[in-house]
């Protein structure tokens, strides 16, 4: 888990009326609460170190690190990749249309499908500007962390 998705988390429990939240992927740990002024607090457990290996520190959240850009692949083709485990939905109900179709052009902040994880609604948004040439999972599929999900091509 990337210090974006931690950040993401914490904004989501920020505007929700959760007051707690905890989620463990790969080893790793984390507890999201709210204090009695309603900002969230987020611990960080990482996984045990076998003896004799020498600990590494846990990043904090920082919102000063450098935003990570998807991967360019051939063509100037981006891939847009889940930023967690869970459902991809194409559309915010099943009889709505979908955020996108293969053909639109998108700009950056333009939702393009939602991530169940958990009960939690997470949009995904658009990065980067260009025109959706693959919508990889179908609508209601699980998708892994990092599974591409939309390949967009910024030359056009």
């Amino acid at each position: 888990m990337d210090i974006r998705e931690i950040q993401r988390l914490i904004k989501l429990v920020e505007r929700s009326q959760v007051s707690e939240f905890e989620i463990e992927e790969k080893g790793l740990r984390i507890r999201i609460s709210k204090n009695s002024s309603h900002s969230a607090q987020t611990v960080i457990y990482a996984p045990p170190m076998p003896t004799g290996m020498p600990a590494l520190p846990t990043p904090e959240p920082s919102p000063s690190l450098p935003v990570e850009l998807p991967a360019v692949t051939k063509a100037g083709v981006v891939e847009v990749k889940s930023p967690m485990v869970g459902t991809f939905y194409s559309a915010l109900a099943p009889d709505a249309e979908p955020y996108v179709r293969v053909g639109d052009h998108v700009e950056p902040g333009r939702v393009l499908c939602i991530v169940e994880a958990m009960k939690l609604m997470n949009e995904i948004e658009a990065e980067i500007a260009g025109t959706i040439v693959e919508i990889v999972p179908g609508n209601a599929q699980p998708v892994e962390f990092g599974q591409v999900l939309f390949r967009v091509d910024t030359s056009r």
